[in-house]
C-alpha cells in the first residue's frame, strides 16, 4: 500500500523530481515544494503519513527546527531528513529533533521507499552503512573532528578541490576546461560531482559553502603540501 507523503526541499526541482517517481510508483504525494519559514505549518496541515525533509546543512544549528515543532504538533507524523553524507554531528541533530530517519540525497528510489515504510511503521529509517560510518568517525575522530571545512576537503579527489578553487574563483566551465587543458564535457563531470558531494545545488552555494567553512583555505594548505612535500 502506498505511503501519503509530502516531499519538502530546498531544490524544487529534486523535490518535484522526487514527487514524480514516487507518484509512479504508487505513493500518494500531498504537494512537493521548497521548504520556507512555513514549512512546518505545511506540513502540519496536511498531515502526510511521511513528510520527506531536504537540508543541505545538516550540522548547522537550528536547521531541524520545523521538525521540532511537526512532531510537538502532529506527532503522529514521521519526519524522514533527506541530505548529504551526514557527520554524525548531524544524524545526532536530526534524531534529537524527533526525525525517524535519514537517507542521503544520491539514495536510489528503492532505499527512499524502504525508509518511508519503515518510518511509517513507527521504525528507525536509516541505514546500517549511514551508521557504521557515524560510529566509525565518532570512535575514531579525526584530528579536528569539529572541522567542517576540513571533513568536506577529505570528500574531493585534488583534481575537484581544484576545480572547487575555480568555481570560486567565478570561472565557467569554458575558462575551468581550458584552465585544467580538459574538454570542457570533463570540466562539467566534475563541477557535478563536486556539487554533489559537497551536497549543494550550485556553484554559488558550492562557492558560499566554501568560503564559510575556510575549506579553500585548507585546499591552498594541500596544494602547499603537494608542492613542496616533506622528506629527503
Amino acid at each position: 500500500m502506498g505511503v501519503r507523503v509530502m516531499v519538502l526541499d530546498e531544490h524544487r526541482l529534486l523535490a518535484e523530481a522526487l514527487a514524480s517517481a514516487l507518484k509512479l510508483r504508487g505513493h500518494r504525494v500531498l504537494a512537493a515544494a521548497a521548504p520556507a519559514a512555513g514549512a512546518a505549518e505545511l506540513v502540519i496541515s496536511r498531515a502526510p503519513e511521511v513528510c520527506l525533509l531536504g537540508t543541505a546543512t545538516p550540522a548547522e544549528p537550528g536547521v531541524f527546527e520545523p521538525v521540532v515543532r511537526i512532531k510537538r504538533e502532529r506527532p503522529q507524523i514521521a519526519v524522514v531528513v533527506l541530505g548529504p553524507v551526514p557527520s554524525p554531528r548531524g544524524i545526532a541533530a536530526a534524531f534529537a529533533a524527533g526525525a525517524s530517519g535519514y537517507v542521503r540525497h544520491d539514495e536510489r528510489i528503492e532505499g527512499v521507499e524502504r525508509a518511508l515504510a519503515k518510518a511509517r511503521a513507527g521504525e528507525v529509517a536509516i541505514s546500517p552503512q549511514l551508521l557504521q560510518g557515524a560510529f566509525a568517525e565518532l570512535l575514531n575522530p579525526a584530528a579536528q573532528p569539529d572541522d567542517e571545512g576540513s571533513r568536506l576537503l577529505r570528500l574531493l579527489t585534488p583534481r575537484e578541490v581544484e576545480v572547487l578553487v575555480r568555481v570560486a574563483e567565478g570561472e565557467d566551465t569554458r575558462l575551468i576546461a581550458a584552465g585544467m587543458e580538459i574538454a570542457p564535457s570533463t570540466a562539467r563531470t566534475h563541477v557535478q560531482r563536486v556539487l554533489m558531494k559537497l551536497g549543494v545545488g550550485s556553484r554559488l552555494e558550492a562557492a558560499a559553502l566554501a568560503a564559510r567553512t575556510g575549506l579553500l583555505d585548507r585546499a591552498g594548505l594541500s596544494a602547499a603540501a603537494a608542492d613542496f612535500p616533506v622528506g629527503p
